[in-house]
């Protein structure tokens, strides 16, 4: 075992390349996958941010159509009021 056959130096030199370049691959094909999930999330935190920016605009513009009617609604009702009362006086 003190002296190993030139052969199996070469193999094992090999064999560590193989290694190495296994390693390399695993590496490189792990942070792609983490890129890819990193990109994932983030469009999926876009969407709901988005989503959620609608529905509070609806909620909004919900509100908003109810106080215009309901103003409207009133002024209206004492409008004939007064009117009725000017009128009928």
């Amino acid at each position: 075992m003190a002296t190993e056959a030139p052969d199996s130096l070469s193999r094992r030199h090999l064999s560590h390349e193989q290694f190495e370049e296994a390693f390399e691959r695993e590496q490189r094909l792990e942070q792609d996958r983490r890129d890819k999930l990193r990109k994932r999330a983030a469009t999926r935190s876009r969407v709901r941010k988005v989503e959620r920016a609608e529905r509070s605009g609806k909620v909004r513009f919900s509100v908003l159509a109810v106080a215009l009617t309901t103003t409207t609604v009133v002024v209206v009702i004492v409008m004939f009021e007064v009117l009725a009362w000017l009128v009928g006086g």
